[in-house]
């Protein structure tokens, strides 16, 4: 159902980056789809969110994700959603016990944080557009809002697309390399003419590294190759299946 990071095993912090399996949902969504943006029945995926919870020691109503939008923003979360609160966000942050924060990924970067002396956790979710516009630093400066110190913070990847199945056009590239030209060091050239592969965990890893934190680790695995386990939203639309489900990654301080 989940899988757990070495470097996240701290006393005091529960985390899970939690596969497609052990859900309710059936056909595409099969079966723990936690998306509520996805169109599979809203009851199947409130049960897998409900299930989620219970693995993570929580009540499901304590169990937080942000509605997200491929933004740098994060918000800081002392306690469950307010109503007509904004929940347009790629990341939260919280130093606030029992109360579990994460994102939903289909290829995008899953990042968890965790202070452990300050006892402040975050989650991003790190897509291309994210990354480079800052979610990642971001969730960073937020924590430390918080009482965290960056050389304090151990951050892991988890499941995410691979740079042998993620490639990108001319426009894709020139835009990383408009940016600062040593990020051309994250792409290859593909057998597509004029087309590259692009390597979205080395690009999150590399400036998760550049923050200076204690520890930053990746999981190292593709949710394109692996079917069995993890959701893709780029496996779909090679399929032109007509949606995807999620899959969440979550942390909590005890």
């Amino acid at each position: 159902m989940k899988i757990e990071a070495e470097d996240l095993k701290i006393d005091g912090v529960r985390h899970g980056f939690f596969t497609r399996n052990g859900g309710v949902s059936q056909g595409i969504y099969a079966s723990l789809n936690i998306g509520l943006g996805s169109d599979d029945a809203r009851d199947l995926v409130m049960e897998n969110r409900q299930r989620v919870a219970t693995d993570m020691g929580v009540d499901v109503n304590l169990l937080m994700s942000p509605y997200q939008v491929h933004s740098p923003d994060v918000i800081t979360l002392s306690s469950p959603w307010q109503d007509g609160a904004d929940r347009k966000a790629d990341a939260l942050v919280t130093d606030t016990p029992g109360l579990a924060i994460g994102v939903s990924t289909a290829d995008c970067g899953p990042v968890l944080f965790a202070d452990p002396k300050a006892k402040v956790v975050g989650a991003a979710h790190s897509g291309w557009k994210g990354a480079i516009t800052g979610v990642l630093e971001n969730t960073v400066k937020a924590m430390e809002g918080l009482g965290a110190k960056s050389d304090n913070i151990v951050a892991v990847l988890g499941p995410t697309i691979s740079q042998k199945a993620y490639e990108v056009g001319p426009e894709f590239q020139k835009r990383f390399a408009e940016q600062d030209k040593a990020n051309e060091i994250y792409f290859l050239p593909s057998e597509k003419p004029g087309h590259f592969m692009f390597n979205l965990p080395g690009f999150i890893t590399n400036r998760l590294e550049e923050l200076g934190l204690a520890q930053v680790a990746d999981l190292a695995v593709c949710t394109y190759a692996d079917e069995e386990r993890y959701f893709s939203y780029r496996r779909t639309t090679h399929r032109q299946e007509p949606d995807y489900g999620r899959q969440i990654s979550a942390i909590v301080i005890d």
